[in-house]
Parts: structure tokens; sequence; C-alpha cells
């Protein structure tokens, strides 16, 4: 039930998804809903965005740690993120931010959730800049800009229905990585 709901809820937004689809489509009993969610949809929201904020963290991490430098890092990231927006037709984007910007602002619940797993995978993608050689000091803003800009990648590329713009940015992206590593090796 949470993954139909996540899945539902990064196609057609919070309000765009009722519960008698995710039970429908789900396939499971009414009842189960409730039992498992007292607390209703917005329960079921929190708990989706939990589930697949976790997921894409794992496989984030997995791509990065397997990459022999910054630009294949970068590159294998937007690949994925890439992939899988091809592959559900350009419908599904980031798991996450269809929900940061439609409920966010009137649920709490919702807004720790998707901040949640924000954190995370900046901490993965932070953790992945330290490895590759930037300063300590610089791995966290780097990481805010990383994410911010496959974020904005990823809506671009669901507009224009062409992942391009994904390579594109996470060639940037590799090129600024590759460059704030080897400052912080020639001032070493």
């Amino acid at each position: 039930m949470l993954r139909t709901a996540g899945e539902l809820f990064r196609r057609q937004g919070y309000h765009g998804t009722g519960l008698n689809q995710v039970v429908a489509e789900g396939q499971a009993p009414k009842g189960s809903l409730y039992f498992h969610f007292p607390a209703g949809k917005e329960q079921l929201a929190t708990e989706s965005i939990d589930l697949l904020g976790g997921e894409l963290r794992q496989a984030i991490g997995a791509v990065l740690s397997a990459a022999p430098d910054p630009r294949a890092a970068m590159l294998r990231a937007a690949a994925l993120l890439g992939q899988a927006l091809e592959g559900s037709g350009f419908r599904d984007g980031c798991p996450v931010a269809v929900m940061a910007l439609e409920a966010a602002a009137d649920s709490e619940p919702i807004r720790a959730a998707c901040d949640g797993a924000y954190d995370s995978w900046l901490e993965v993608i932070g953790g992945y800049l330290r490895s590759a050689g930037v300063a300590e000091d610089e791995a966290g803003p780097l990481a805010d800009f990383v994410l911010s800009s496959i974020e904005g990648a990823l809506l671009l590329a669901r507009v224009r229905r062409d992942v391009g713009v994904l390579r594109a940015v996470a060639e940037r992206l590799g090129a600024i990585v590759s460059a704030a590593a080897l400052n912080r090796r020639e001032r070493a």
C-alpha cells in the first residue's frame, strides 16, 4: 500500500490522489488502510515519502560510491533518475518534489518527511564529495548545489520530455566537483 501510495502521490500529487484509489490500485481491503494508517492520508503520505526517499538514498549512494571520478558520479546519478523518468513515460519525477511543492506548506508532518528525505540525500552526496577530495567546509554547500541542480534538471526533463538536460547539468556538476576537489589538493 505504501508503494502504491508513493507512486500515485509522485504522479498525481497529494490532492490529486484519493484513498479509494490507493486501496483499489494497491489491491488491499479498505479496512487495512485505516488499521495501518490511523492518521489517514497524511500518515500514508509521510510514510510513503520515507519509503521512496530511503530507496532513492540507497540508489544514489550505490551509484556515487561505484563511480571512478566525480564526472562519472554525476553522470551516473543523472542517468539513474533519467532512466526512471523515461521508463514512466515522463510521468514520475522525483519521489519527494511533488509532495514538497504541493503539501509541505500545509502539513508539518509532510514537510518534515520531505525535509528528512532531502537531508538523507544531502548526507550521501556530501559524503561522496568529501571522499572525492572536496574540503569539509565546501562539501555541504556543494551538496546543496548538486541536489538543487539535479532536482531542477529533473523537473525540466519531465516538462520537456527529454533527459538531455539531466546529462548536460550532470556534465557541469562533474566539472565543478572535480575543480573543487583539485583546489583542495592544490592548497594542501
